[in-house]
């Protein structure tokens, strides 16, 4: 399998390459130069597998001439080491259940995975990797989470000041060792575009080696996909409709991919908050260019989700074959306090933001469609915005176990301004 780049002005390359470089020359993101495609038949052989045989039999096209096989598998049992629970919310809603693993957040995943198959890529190498990301969030702290202490990778990370939640801020400043954290005095687009400009900046990838963590990287997007194999695996049928919080749209891209792949999942929402461009798309097929918006599920305040271009790809560009298995809603943080209090009085179920979001994001599609049945999904700990969360609920969470010791560990981290020479500045210092 290769990889070509979405902007179609860079040569396709290894898996290996893509991980290694994160983006393509040419400023876009990779895609893999074909989709594996399974049957109706096929799907009902790979019911008989465990989660990590089936998560293996989907990647392994992807990876198959870089990673051997035994070694990939070993990642994929280490990676899938928490539970996925799916809870009931009543005949027609349930939600699929993200945050157990070490951050309290969906990343995990993804960012233990490429954590592995990067140790793995560089290990004859005499080179530290830097990998640079920008987090609206959940990001940074499952990156940190990921690798820490991985032999040969000096992670650095950039978020916006005020804008992640105080225990999203102490999961990416507390850990030390090979984790730097920046505090950038702008926006999540501010941090995301300070990134793909360095990956612009020949001198600077040559003298940092440097690689990215955010879903913009193919080993970071394409183990998303577990989620949904999982998720069908719990269903005895087809599942008609999944409600995915969205704000750089890498998991709902991962959701799309596997779909192509003959995953039986009937429809997909993207349920977004005020910040709402794919949204605004959808009703006019026009991209309208805005700055982010500060809201109450910031994870997804990202004006310009850089993952949506594969979403395009995976459908050939074509808008009608898109929207004909994809929806897109957007809330206000009001309507989405409705939804936690909504969701805590009726069923006890405590949502934080994001999953309030998509939960709205089905609820809405769902009305027109009393006999279908969906599940929503919930991408982060309720404790993680336990501020809002409490506030909005009038009720006490008590802190996970999994953060108890971090939440009064001193931060480390160094404040920079959102341009571009202030962030090289720093990494040709270290």
């Amino acid at each position: 399998m290769t990889y070509f780049s979405l902007n179609f002005g860079s040569q396709p390359v290894s898996f290996r390459e893509a991980l290694l470089t994160g983006q393509a020359p040419d400023k876009g993101l990779y895609f893999p130069t074909e989709i594996p495609k399974y049957s109706p038949k096929n799907w009902l052989d790979f019911k008989s597998l465990s989660l990590t045989e089936l998560a293996f039999k989907i990647i392994e096209p992807y990876i198959k001439d870089d990673i051997p096989a035994p070694i990939l598998q070993d990642f994929i049992n280490k990676t899938l080491s928490f539970s996925l629970p799916i809870v009931k919310i009543n005949e027609s809603i349930k939600v699929l259940e993200l945050f157990h693993g070490p951050t309290l957040a969906f990343k995990d995943i993804g960012a233990k995975f490429m954590s592995l198959c990067l140790g793995y890529c560089i290990q004859n190498t005499n080179k530290t990797t830097t990998v640079l990301v920008a987090t609206s969030g959940d990001t940074g702290g499952a990156v940190a989470q990921g690798f820490l202490n991985v032999a040969g990778v000096e992670v650095v990370i950039l978020y916006p000041k005020g804008r992640v939640s105080a225990l999203q801020e102490q999961q990416l400043t507390t850990h030390g060792s090979n984790i730097k954290a920046l505090e950038v005095e702008g926006s999540f687009d501010d941090c995301q575009a300070m990134v793909k400009e360095a990956f612009m900046d020949t001198q600077l990838v040559e003298l940092k080696n440097l690689t990215s963590a955010n879903s913009i990287n193919v080993a970071r997007w394409l183990p998303q996909q577990f989620y949904y194999l999982h998720l069908w695996q719990s269903f005895n049928q087809a599942i008609d409709v999944v409600s995915v919080p969205s704000g750089n749209f890498g998991n709902i891209a991962a959701l799309l991919i596997a779909q192509a792949s003959g995953l039986p999942i009937k429809h997909v929402i993207a349920a977004c908050n005020a910040n709402k461009i794919i949204p605004d798309y959808f009703k006019s097929q026009n991209f309208i260019e805005r700055s982010s918006i500060a809201t109450i599920s910031n994870a997804m305040d990202i004006a310009k989700p850089s993952n949506f271009v594969r979403i395009q790809q995976i459908f050939n560009n074509n808008f009608n074959a898109l929207t004909s298995v994809m929806s897109a809603y957007s809330f206000s943080d009001d309507e989405t306090k409705d939804a936690m209090r909504y969701l805590f009085k009726n069923y006890n179920y405590i949502a934080d933001p994001h999953g309030a979001v998509a939960f709205l994001g089905l609820k809405n599609y769902l009305n027109n469609k009393p006999q279908q049945q969906g599940v929503f999904v919930e991408t982060a700990h309720p404790y993680k915005f336990s501020n809002i969360v409490e506030e909005t609920l009038v009720t006490k969470l008590t802190p996970p176990v999994a953060i108890q010791n971090l939440l009064h560990v001193p931060q480390h981290k160094t404040k920079i301004k959102p341009f571009y020479k202030d962030l090289k500045d720093y990494l040709l210092s270290t």
